[in-house]
């Protein structure tokens, strides 16, 4: 889809937000806590809710991109 392809050619302007220092508090200690079966499964969530994230954002931009066009159509009118 035409969407998709120009969010895919965007995204590499979109620049990454660090952590939070309420999160490096949080986290760095935690991980340290943990074994290293652990600290696997805590990764793979940890990935898990960055891919939900990312699919929330690609969603996020698909129906804004279709609300803007559909804007421009009315104003057209």
């Amino acid at each position: 889809m035409m969407i998709d392809a120009l969010y895919n050619y965007r995204q590499g302007d979109i620049h990454a937000a660090e952590f939070s220092d309420e999160f490096n508090a949080l986290c760095i200690p935690f991980e340290e806590s943990l074994t290293e079966v652990q600290l696997t499964t805590f990764h793979k969530l940890l990935d898990c809710v960055s891919e939900t994230a990312a699919a929330e954002m690609r969603a996020a931009y698909k129906v804004g991109f279709k609300d803007g066009a559909a804007m421009m159509r009315e104003v057209q009118e």
